[in-house]
């Protein structure tokens, strides 16, 4: 088998379809995951395990391989002959190679392009403060933070530095100078690119993915001293962030961490996809905006009752999760079904979308 051939058939079969997402393991077929849902490349085509381990180093440079074969695991990101770029992470399972890719489109889709709400355009606009991008894996937070850069790089003369692990969407510089940093190739961990990051004239800081506490309390600095910073964390709610953050630190130091965010918070996208009736997926996002009420929810350690602000907030920007998935299904945008599959609080979601 030529692995080059079958690799560059994957990926362009994957590019066709439009799949978000590519399996690639030995005793199955290669999986294909196109609007959600799980599909073969070929039914009865079964990869040996030489063969998914071959496929898979055709993805990797010798000394990613050399890595990988150390830590038996790598974030890695692949560029498929400048038509698209994919996110990486090879894994061992049952003692073989296994690999799933993610597909980043070359093109990077612009907030009003990839349905997100007006509102985003503001958190743009900002000079300074913090800008968190949640949800659970897989629900476009990095394509979200990539529509909010690009759109300071075409709208405002900055200095914009990302620091990602592996790089997903490439900017070109416009109005803004972008320089993006990789975990692994061009500094060791994150909360070391970002403490570097400050001593390079950043005015827009971008940080893929705020892992621990250090990286977390350097990042809230960031936006207190003069900095736009937008990061990502892995939660379910807008209100559970705030709680996230606040309890990764020992309770000596979470009073001051409720005051430095409460001072320097802008805004909190809580998203998620869902299957849309016109075809494709279409995102269902929670906006927090801090305003004085939450700032003082946030330091007088109130984050319980953020949510009961957010609902009669809405004439302000902020957006609930049924609040979205209810317009959505009002639409006839996505199916009640899909939407009470996402909601924290379906019975709440029923009403609404009764109403």
């Amino acid at each position: 088998m030529d692995y080059s051939k079958e690799l560059n058939n994957i990926l362009s079969l994957a590019i066709q379809k439009q799949a978000s997402d590519i399996y690639i393991s030995s005793e199955r077929p290669v999986i294909l995951r196109v609007n959600g849902i799980l599909s073969p490349i070929q039914k009865g085509a079964i990869l040996s395990p030489d063969e998914a381990k071959s496929i898979i180093f055709e993805l990797l440079s010798k000394n990613k391989i050399d890595r990988f074969l150390k830590e038996r695991e790598l974030d890695f990101s692949y560029d498929f002959d400048g038509k698209a770029r994919f996110r990486g992470n090879a894994f061992f399972q049952k003692g073989e190679i296994s690999c799933s890719l993610r597909l980043i489109p070359n093109q990077i889709k612009t907030i009003d392009q990839l349905n997100l709400p007006s509102v985003l355009h503001k958190f743009a606009q900002a000079d300074q403060g913090f800008i968190l991008v949640t949800g659970p894996a897989g629900q476009g937070k990095s394509t979200t933070l990539a529509a909010l850069i690009d759109e300071i790089n075409h709208t405002k003369a900055d200095h914009i530095i990302t620091i990602e692990d592996p790089i997903e969407y490439i900017f070109q510089d416009d109005k803004s100078i972008v320089d993006q940093k990789e975990i692994g190739s061009d500094s060791l961990s994150f909360s070391s690119a970002l403490r570097a990051t400050l001593r390079e004239d950043p005015d827009v800081i971008m940080v893929g993915e705020m892992r621990d506490v250090e990286t977390m309390s350097t990042a809230i600095t960031a936006a207190e001293t003069g900095h736009l910073v937008l990061a990502t964390l892995h939660t379910n709610s807008a209100p559970q962030t705030i709680f996230r953050i606040v309890d990764s630190f020992v309770a000596s130091q979470q009073r001051q961490i409720r005051a430095q965010l409460a001072g320097s918070l802008l805004g909190i996208i809580s998203q998620r996809l869902l299957p849309c009736s016109k075809g494709g997926l279409i995102p269902a996002c929670e906006i927090l905006i801090n305003n004085i009420a939450i700032a003082n929810l946030i330091r007088e350690n109130k984050i319980y009752e953020i949510s009961t602000i957010m609902e009669i907030s809405k004439s302000l920007g902020m957006i609930s999760l049924n609040g979205a998935l209810a317009k959505l299904v009002k639409q006839g945008l996505v199916s009640p079904q899909e939407a009470l599959k996402r909601s924290l609080k379906p019975e709440e979601l029923r009403s609404l979308i009764k109403s």
